[in-house]
């Protein structure tokens, strides 16, 4: 069994028996009543791309121990520095009988200028995180891609919902619906309504929809 937290943005921390991971965890200052100091020391950290938002060296420096595992894309291994192992989407590493899998993040509708995605296919990744029979995909910064239709079995989603950098929470719900989890959770939401997602997952779906605000957490039976 495990406690899934979540941090802010795209940020989580997931407690399972002595073992600590986080996924893209970075610090702000503007949550630290909700979620306090990132500080506990982790054994695993996966970073699903370099954007400061995602990859944030300082904190990382913080929560890592001299055999913490770090896992993440080519540009954010550069910025973090140490020792980081990148994988590439297709790619597998199992750490303390945790399989960890890389697969595509992009966007292929959202662009920063003409003809250039906030997040081109390259950039970045989303994780499939296996952990005690129980698989938890989180997405990284993605539209609604056609690999998502070929996950294979998850039992707990982590969607982005926020719109501009991401899918909105229409794209998003009908993203969770393909993917069909047991659970499904938004997340770097901006000022989006998680309600709104909620209904039209509910709407379409028995999947479980589960809304937390930063430092709230869910656990994973």
């Amino acid at each position: 069994m495990s406690i899934l937290k979540w941090l802010a943005q795209a940020g989580f921390q997931i407690k399972i028996a002595e073992k600590m991971i986080y996924i893209d965890p970075v610090y702000y200052k503007k949550y630290k009543e909700k979620i306090g100091e990132i500080s506990e020391k982790a054994d695993l950290i996966l970073v699903t791309h370099a954007h400061g938002d995602h990859c944030q060296p300082a904190t990382l420096k913080k929560i890592r121990k001299d055999d913490t595992v770090v896992i993440a894309t080519s540009k954010c291994a550069k910025k973090v520095g140490g020792d980081v192992k990148i994988l590439n989407p297709g790619e597998e590493a199992v750490v303390n009988d945790i399989t960890i899998k890389a697969v595509e993040a992009y966007n292929y509708k959202r662009f920063k200028s003409p003809g250039k995605p906030w997040h081109p296919k390259g950039y970045g990744v989303g994780y499939l995180i296996t952990i005690e029979g129980k698989t938890i995909y989180h997405a990284g910064d993605t539209d609604f891609i056609p690999e998502m239709r070929n996950l294979g079995q998850v039992d707990v989603a982590l969607l982005p919902t926020g719109d501009k950098y991401t899918m909105d929470n229409s794209e998003a719900a009908e993203a969770a619906v393909i993917i069909n989890p047991e659970v499904v959770l938004s997340m770097h939401r901006w000022d989006t309504d998680p309600e709104e997602f909620k209904e039209k997952v509910e709407a379409n779906s028995a999947i479980k929809v589960v809304i937390l605000q930063e430092g709230e957490e869910y656990e994973v039976g």
